[in-house]
């Protein structure tokens, strides 16, 4: 039977290949429009996902939906474990005051709002409930690409905006339990919320504590054995791992990755591990975007334009004047609040999860998600220009507003970053709050762990009970320690001593501290044994404790050197070098990495003069595992050198325009590279050594073989003398080694 090319019969792809090959091509094209268009490249996303839906019946749609909500989660969880490699929680608590204040001011005023205008358009109390806290969250994933497409993520006010995300992040994962509970419940339960928020509280704080204690060393002890491959592999494996852990308790596995991120934010191999993940971010993300788009439906945007519209426009001027007052109220100068504020005017990826966990448990009507979507691709298109116009506008405020008004806010911005005194005694109060809390939520952890998976692997064993009362004091004993008798805050307790009224204040501290790690043994051990043993085993726990203090401490002083060290080990890389050092000026420190491309490379940071020409200084060089604090004038930069500026947000953006000026110009070369030989009969070049006869620079090439009197000799010295009949080979540009050949 002769074999032809068009069979009867074809192979079968499986639906997913084929929505997937479907949604990747319309992305493509999306990518190359938009970035024609110079628009944000999340809205050629949205378009391409209409375009690809049922909706739209002039291109192959997809025939799988659930493969493709799949594949959707999964780049949620990608987006928000690369948000937390970028922004840890250390960098939360350094720009905290404002953070919080900036978003939490921006979440009340729009729930309010958007409860309210649902309300006004005649919806249902729980949809306008949704609504207001739709509107209320901000996108992370637009804000960074149009930061990186704009060129101002260096800027001083991005560092505000990028903290307020993190929070309303934070935020968005509490609001969800909260609205998980009232949705289940029909009703808002004070009591079940209250569990709720303290048993997140009480995962977040086992997670991270248990993640830098381990994570850190992990990729320490490898770090020798790992190559590109394997901490990509690493990294998305403990991302996944955390999101399990995530839904098995209870939470969104989007906290689980966020969660991770932030944890391997604190390793030195964090930006390594971003730049890998890149990819796989963008990929996922892309697919996750063109899903929602999918979802549009153009019927339901007819229907209800109106409350499209409305709330494009609260969403707009909602959150550009309830962040811009929010900032104001953290202190921060008017140009900066506002900047702020327009950054922060649109809704996204925490809104479509939030939409999402409503319809999926039916308490919400089905035009929400769509209306949703509408307004996030219109504030999606709107952002890059509210950033743009963010500067022009805060100088337009600046010029109308009374010049008194102007002095007040910069005397309240100057107070509010003075240094508030906080008393002796409050200090003790916030220690010993800390010490308790911590501890008291580690050893709860261990004793839970105890129960459900230690304990029931040693039932089958004879005395099992017994070991694993041995197993569980031994691992509770340093942090038993550390709760009941570990020194607190000690020079501010000798000063409060030094009054002999706060005699009887710390004595109960201490006893307080002392009865709540007994009741913790007695907890332990009450799941383990009948109270007749119970009581003696306690007894003999406390024998113990009191017998071998000093092994203890030595163990426990063990441990806490060493979350210590991973906590601060990418930290330490900064050290002497604080970022917000400057913030009573509009100083602040800005990264940036010298290209293959720039004749900065090989100079001196003398001969290139940088804080003459621009006024910036060079703080900080980092060159691969070589950090360069403070560098001296006569230290060289080297391409991918990371390097980190103090500057004005005018000199940081002259500086950016500077590198990109200062790359060398690269023209295409069409010359081909060949390897050719040729005989030495009647040339210039019999008798002279090969230096002397000009090969090279006659034929821009290199003479790497002879064969002289059957000898043949490969790399010769440039002083071979050449003679008649030898054999030259010459790797060179094949045009000039014909036009040589030819003379």
């Amino acid at each position: 039977m002769p074999f032809s090319l068009f069979t009867s019969s074809t192979v079968h792809l499986p639906d997913l290949i084929t929505d997937l090959g479907l949604i990747l091509v319309t992305a493509a094209i999306a990518v190359v429009v938009f970035r024609k268009l110079k628009q944000p490249l999340v809205l050629g996303y949205l378009v391409a996902g209409f375009l690809a839906s049922t909706n739209f019946h002039f291109f192959p749609t997809v025939k799988d939906h659930h493969s493709i909500e799949v594949w959707a989660e999964i780049g949620v969880i990608i987006l928000l474990f690369s948000l937390g490699l970028e922004f840890s929680f250390k960098k939360l608590l350094k720009v905290g005051g404002t953070a919080s204040v900036t978003a939490l001011t921006q979440i009340f005023a729009m729930v309010f709002l958007g409860y309210y205008a649902g309300r006004f358009m005649g919806w249902e109390n729980i949809n306008s409930i949704f609504l207001g806290v739709i509107l209320s969250i901000s996108s992370t994933t637009i804000i960074l690409k149009a930061f990186d497409e704009l060129g101002v993520k260096s800027q001083k006010f991005a560092g505000n905006v990028i903290g307020a995300l993190i929070v309303q992040d934070i935020v968005a994962i509490l609001m969800m339990v909260l609205l998980s509970t009232i949705a289940v419940s029909q009703q808002f339960s004070g009591t079940k919320l209250l569990l709720s928020l303290l048993k997140l509280f009480f995962f977040l704080s086992i997670w991270f504590i248990s993640g830098i204690f381990f994570i850190p060393t992990l990729l320490k002890k490898l770090k020798q054995l790992l190559s590109d491959e394997m901490l990509l592999i690493i990294s998305l494996a403990l991302c996944l791992t955390m999101v399990i852990f995530a839904a098995n308790v209870g939470f969104s596995p989007a906290l689980g990755a966020f969660i991770m991120g932030s944890i391997i934010a604190e390793t030195n191999e964090a930006e390594h591990i971003e730049h890998l993940v890149k990819p796989v971010k963008d990929l996922f993300g892309a697919i996750f975007f063109v899903s929602v788009g999918m979802l549009i439906n153009p019927n339901t945007l007819v229907e209800y334009a109106f409350p499209v519209m409305l709330l494009t426009l609260l969403t707009i001027f909602g959150q550009s004047i309830s962040s811009t007052i929010g900032t104001l109220l953290s202190g921060q100068p008017l140009k900066e609040s506002i900047q702020t504020g327009m950054s922060l005017s649109q809704i996204g990826e925490f809104s479509f999860i939030i939409a999402t966990l409503g319809a999926s448990l039916n308490v919400t009507s089905d035009f929400l998600y769509p209306i949703v979507v509408a307004v996030s691709a219109v504030t999606t298109f709107t952002t890059p220009f509210m950033i743009k116009f963010a500067t022009p506008t805060a100088e337009i405020i600046e010029s109308k507003l009374p010049k008194k008004w102007i002095k007040k806010i910069e005397l309240y911005s100057a107070n509010t970053q003075a240094i508030k005194t906080v008393s002796t005694w409050q200090k003790v109060i916030r220690a010993y709050i800390i010490q308790v809390a911590l501890f008291s939520i580690i050893i709860f952890a261990i004793i839970l762990l105890s129960k459900h998976l230690l304990l029931p692997i040693m039932e089958d064993i004879p005395y099992g009970n017994i070991l694993t009362a041995i197993i569980t004091f031994i691992v509770l004993a340093p942090f038993l320690w550390a709760l009941s008798l570990k020194r607190v805050a000690t020079n501010d307790v000798k000063e409060l001593l030094k009054n002999k009224k706060y005699y009887g204040p710390v004595i109960v501290l201490i006893l307080l501290r002392i009865a709540i790690a007994l009741l913790f043994i007695g907890m332990m051990l009450n799941n383990l044994f009948s109270p007749s043993i119970a009581l003696l085993a306690f007894v003999i726990s406390v024998f113990i404790m009191t017998l071998f203090p000093k092994r203890i401490n030595k163990l426990y002083q063990k441990i806490e050197n060493r979350f210590i060290t991973n906590y601060n080990q990418r930290e330490n890389t900064f050290k002497k070098i604080n970022r917000n050092n400057l913030s009573p000026w509009d100083g602040h420190m800005a990264g940036f990495t010298i290209s293959a491309e720039s004749d900065f490379a090989g100079k001196t940071l003398e001969e290139l003069r940088i804080r003459e020409t621009i006024g910036v200084n060079i703080a900080f060089i980092k060159r691969g595992g070589l950090n360069i604090c403070v560098p001296s004038k006569d230290e060289k930069l080297y391409p991918n050198d990371e390097i980190n500026v103090i500057g004005t947000d005018e000199q940081v953006k002259e500086f950016t325009n500077y590198l990109e000026v200062h790359k060398i110009k690269i023209e295409e070369d069409e010359s081909e590279i060949t390897l050719q030989q040729f005989e030495l009969i009647d040339n210039d070049c019999v008798g002279k050594t090969i230096k002397e006869s000009g090969i090279r620079e006659k034929t821009n090439g290199l003479v790497v073989g002879v064969e002289h009197n059957g000898r043949r000799i490969l790399n010769p010295e440039s002083n071979l003398i050449l003679s008649k009949n030898d054999i030259i080979w010459i790797v060179g540009d094949k045009k000039k080694i014909r036009s040589f050949l030819e003379q």
